[in-house]
């Protein structure tokens, strides 16, 4: 099996009052995630590029660091 990139955050009871607060607010619930591995630090038109792509496949993508 993958090692996973991602896992369930361990929020401390400060950040979790606030994420559950923002459920409330929207109705919905919030799944909060950390990178396993150091997400790539993207320009503005890269990150531009990849928010586009996301949007037309309508998933959510990461760009983690390579090296």
């Amino acid at each position: 099996m993958p090692t996973p990139r991602m896992r369930i955050a361990n929020l401390d009871e400060a950040s979790l009052k606030k994420l559950r607060t923002l459920e409330e607010a929207m109705g919905a619930t919030i799944l909060a995630l950390e990178p396993v591995y150091p997400v790539a630090q993207l320009t503005p038109a890269q990150l531009e590029i990849l928010q586009k792509l996301e949007k037309e496949l309508g998933v959510v993508l990461i760009a983690y660091q390579t090296s």
